[in-house]
């Protein structure tokens, strides 16, 4: 059963259809040494639907190369097309991946009958067991708790992960699923996991764990042991990178193109974005290096 930091590794892109490979391997070194308990690739911050098909399965087959079985390997597989979900599980697959995420098919809003009819089609022919995706800000739906649990009556579904922001639906996931043990219940948003984990859940899929893993895993330790003193300290740090490395600028994408930046004046990896994205211009470039200049870290 996974527990802890979790990242969602971005994806380091050199132009909209080459991988940046020497920033992949250094990315992946650094989230590792920082004492990470597993990586999840082709997620919301992993960039997956701004990126080709091929692109994908390049992605997931460097990154298990490098990775070689170190940490539990997730894969992200979220699609509109039922069939293409399939097939890029099967690279997962047969690149060694342990366990594969799905956010709901987006474009259409389906209703919970549907969704839980998408994955109960889906689920029986993957060879991999499977995390729930909840990204309702982008998928245009949330998985309701009791259609969580009739999914997970397949004992593939292993566990699920909320990007929803909503604290109350949170609870309500986890008192619905309260009977299955070994379920894993992870949270996106990190400037909620310290206050999630005190409550039982499993952990963070944090993206500023792409640049400062070992802060992340500090504050889930911290949560986890209940050391509140130490959980206190460490939050303080994460909401003031929340609040200067993924609020610069007015755009939608400040989030990535915060985390992308911060990688890139960290000397880990490119932070080219992929299209319809551009990286930051070099003003805002230098008010993420004084945001990460001015972290007590």
């Amino acid at each position: 059963m996974l527990r802890g930091i979790v990242p969602p590794l971005v994806t380091p892109l050199l132009d909209n259809n080459t991988l940046d490979l020497e920033g992949l391997e250094k990315l992946i070194e650094h989230v590792i040494a920082g004492g990470v308990h597993g990586l999840f690739i082709l997620g919301t911050t992993g960039e997956a639907q701004s990126l080709s098909y091929e692109l994908r399965a390049e992605m997931i087959k460097q990154t298990a190369k490098i990775l070689q079985d170190r940490l539990p390997l997730l894969v992200g597989i979220s699609d509109t097309s039922l069939a293409d979900s399939i097939s890029l599980s099967q690279v997962a697959a047969d690149a060694g991946a342990d366990a594969l995420v799905s956010a709901p098919p987006y474009y259409f809003a389906t209703g919970q009958p549907e969704l839980a009819e998408f994955y109960e089609s889906l689920i029986p022919q993957l060879e991999l067991p499977i995390y729930l995706y909840n990204m309702p800000s982008h998928t245009k739906v949330n998985f309701a708790p009791s259609t969580i649990k009739r999914i997970a009556e397949n004992e593939k579904v292993i566990g699920f992960k909320d990007s929803s922001a909503n604290g109350t639906y949170f609870q309500q996931v986890m008192y619905e699923m309260r009977d299955r043990k070994d379920f894993s219940i992870f949270v996106g948003p990190e400037e909620m996991m310290a206050e999630v984990v005190l409550m039982g859940a499993h952990g963070g899929v944090n993206g500023g764990a792409n640049m400062f893993p070992k802060l992340y895993v500090d504050l889930y330790n911290a949560a986890a042991t209940q050391n509140m003193a130490e959980v206190k300290r460490l939050h303080a740090i994460v909401m003031q990178i929340s609040a200067t490395i993924y609020s610069v600028g007015s755009f939608g994408s400040s989030y990535l193109k915060g985390v992308k930046c911060g990688l890139s004046v960290l000397g880990i990896c490119n932070d080219f974005l992929a299209s319809p994205f551009n990286k930051f211009d070099d003003e805002h470039r230098k008010r993420i290096r004084l945001a990460i200049d001015n972290l007590p870290l």
